[in-house]
């Protein structure tokens, strides 16, 4: 591979009702979009964006990237102002409103909307609102795509799954949190799109990723956070009960410092 550097490209989706991407489903976009805007379910996801998903992508060693994030077009003006508060300071991020649409569609679209025309690779992430990756982990993504070059030159799409980390929650006492290694969930798990490639990362099932590309799984290095909360997509669904999550000890809030950059001081004053 040539010594320039390949883009890496993060994708959230903040609230965005979209038709379809989500498995709790609603009458009519207004419905979805009323469950969206809730104002509970909004505080909530303001938090975890603000303590959980923020901290560690403005604190990348390797600062070279970029987040789009997806919101409605119609998301209500104060939301929207809060949003743009949260990233003002975040060089990387770039708020992109969209209408209600297709969901991998209009993703696919926001992902070749901000990809640069190069004869490298993108590499490719997606994470929800809260979730979290290590601070080193574009510069991780990065290195190990280097260590694939072969395979990338014979593959239109492969899969990089860092497959460690934690499921966490915050709240008023601190960050409850447990150590997890799990394949492809959509956390830390990033993938190399070739040159001219009209899909993406969005385009595919993550859990079905390795039926249809090589994935190469990176174990033994924590990169992820998973976020569980009240108002996670996947719960609502089936019922499943809330994980149980031990509040971190003082060892515990200093690692997530060092690998998140995420504050147990600073979340305790979120909710002060």
């Amino acid at each position: 591979m040539s010594k320039t550097k390949m883009q890496v490209i993060g994708l959230c989706r903040f609230s965005y009702p979209a038709l379809g991407g989500f498995q709790i489903e609603h009458d009519s976009i207004e419905a979805r979009a009323a469950f969206l805007y809730d104002p509970l379910r909004m505080d909530e996801r303001f938090a975890t964006f603000q303590a959980l998903t923020l901290p560690p992508l403005m604190a990348q060693t390797d600062p070279d990237f970029t987040l789009a994030i997806v919101v409605g077009d119609a998301m209500p003006a104060p939301l929207l102002t809060r949003l743009l508060d949260l990233v003002q300071d975040m060089p990387q991020a770039v708020v992109i409103p969209r209408a209600p649409g297709r969901h991998r569609q209009v993703m696919c679209d926001v992902i070749n909307q901000v990809r640069q025309d190069s004869a490298l690779p993108s590499l490719q992430f997606r994470m929800d609102d809260d979730d979290a990756v290590a601070v080193t982990f574009v510069q991780r993504l990065r290195e190990a795509a280097g260590d694939l070059a072969p395979m990338l030159r014979r593959h239109r799409y492969v899969g990089i799954d860092f497959n460690q980390g934690h499921i966490a929650r915050i709240g008023p006492e601190g960050i409850h949190a447990k150590p997890t290694v799990e394949t492809l969930w959509t956390p830390a798990l990033g993938m190399a799109v070739a040159p001219g490639a009209s899909r993406g990362i969005m385009n595919f099932s993550h859990a079905k990723l390795g039926r249809v590309m090589p994935v190469v799984t990176l174990p033994g290095e924590d990169m992820f956070v998973r976020g569980h909360n009240r108002f996670n997509d996947s719960r609502q669904k089936d019922g499943i009960k809330p994980v149980r999550l031990p509040l971190l000890d003082g060892e515990g809030e200093a690692a997530f410092r060092r690998t998140y950059n995420i504050d147990a001081h600073a979340v305790r004053a979120l909710y002060r």
